[in-house]
């Protein structure tokens, strides 16, 4: 049967975070810290607005690009949030989830042989999509001692006569790491001299923590060359929803919306109408609620990492810390493996984001306070024994 599997998705590793987890599924007392999923319910008003429309009978296919009542709320927010400028009919389309916005923009933009650069470590679905699309992804390393911000430097230094784009996501899934405006800024005039394209991952915009989030295309001259992929599964706990959504110049949006026709159709309606609800003031506090209940989580979980010795800079912006297991000596693999196996604690390699991940662990935050606490106490029995 292998002869029947194309190449590109036969070369493809499965994925690193649904390993350990496969295996914790068949484990009782497991607690995870490792699938980057809010414990939350989704707020009320979005679920009341989402069970209004199914009983008002709104079950049929939307426009492709999605309700035009939603777009317009979606640039709405963009020009308040960050005063960037897009037109609802023509520069924005609603998605199932920013994974199917990384398809659109990767098959809508890359040809056979065309370089993306991407920053790691880095969501596990990064590289596979620019692949998936015909493209080569090509890693730069990101390093604790720099916060794990990627530099215009290390990106220079990775273009070639064949880089089309730039794959980027701040705040960053697995390290929490949020890049500064300025060291954007000097991203961006690398992405201008040389022509790229940027694909910005800012699902994690809300979620930050004494610290702004820039976004991409509000910077000087970056609108025209960025694809801004947004959503709702982290920051308004909307994961099961399936609901995202892409914002570009309106040749590239034109180019994603083709795909989004041949392959979805259109992003569910229910889950469309529940979002119109996300932006108004009740729902709003929802999520401001959320944000300061996982920075409470935050300091938590890595004071205990640092107490226990695993050295764990300071995340500013997700859910997730990314604490070392040097003094162990052990692999990411063989570290995840013993502990959920020793005291059913799941978290995931950070080699399964990429190289420069090796000799981390990515912890996720989104789960309760009391569980995290229980969680260091037995990771506590752990490292007495292996550090």
């Amino acid at each position: 049967m292998r002869n029947f599997i194309s190449d590109r998705v036969a070369g493809a590793p499965p994925s690193g975070i649904r390993k350990f987890f496969d295996i914790a599924a068949t484990m009782k007392d497991v607690i995870s810290l490792g699938i980057g999923e809010p414990d939350f319910v989704t707020p009320q008003p979005i679920l009341q607005a989402g069970i209004e429309s199914l009983q008002r009978g709104e079950t049929a296919y939307t426009s492709n690009s999605g309700t035009i009542e939603l777009r317009r709320v979606l640039a709405d927010n963009l020009q308040r949030r960050y005063n960037v400028q897009y037109d609802p009919e023509n520069e924005i389309i609603v998605t199932v989830g920013v994974s199917e916005a990384l398809y659109l923009a990767c098959t809508a933009v890359l040809n056979p042989g065309d370089e993306v650069i991407i920053p790691e470590p880095s969501f596990v679905s990064y590289a596979p999509e620019v692949t998936f699309a015909g493209g080569v992804p090509v890693n730069v390393a990101t390093h604790v001692a720099n916060g794990f911000e990627v530099t215009a430097a290390a990106i220079e230094a990775a273009v070639t006569p064949k880089t089309k784009a730039l794959l980027i996501g701040y705040p960053n899934n697995p390290t929490g790491a949020v890049m500064t405006r300025e060291t954007m800024l000097e991203i961006a005039a690398v992405a201008q001299k040389h022509d790229l394209l940027v694909i910005s991952d800012e699902i994690y915009d809300r979620l930050v923590y004494g610290v702004g989030h820039t976004c991409v295309p509000s910077l000087p001259g970056m609108r025209e060359r960025t694809i801004l992929l947004q959503g709702f599964s982290k920051d308004y706990a909307m994961t099961g929803w399936r609901i995202g959504y892409a914002c570009a110049p309106d040749e590239i949006l034109a180019a994603m919306r083709k795909v989004h026709q041949y392959t979805i159709m259109s992003a569910p309606t229910t889950a469309q109408m529940a979002a119109l609800a996300a932006f108004s003031p009740e729902a709003d506090q929802y999520v401001e609620d959320m944000r300061q209940e996982y920075d409470r989580r935050r300091r938590l979980i890595v004071d205990g990492f640092n107490t226990l010795g695993m050295d764990c800079f300071e995340p500013r912006g997700a859910f997730y810390a990314f604490p070392s297991i040097a003094r162990t000596g052990m692999s990411g693999d063989e570290f995840a493996m013993r502990l959920l196996e020793e005291e059913e604690v799941a978290m995931v390699p950070g080699d399964a984001f990429g190289p420069s991940g090796a000799g981390f662990m990515r912890a996720s935050y989104a789960t309760a306070y009391e569980k995290i606490e229980e969680a260091l106490n037995r990771l506590e029995s752990f490292m007495r024994r292996h550090g």
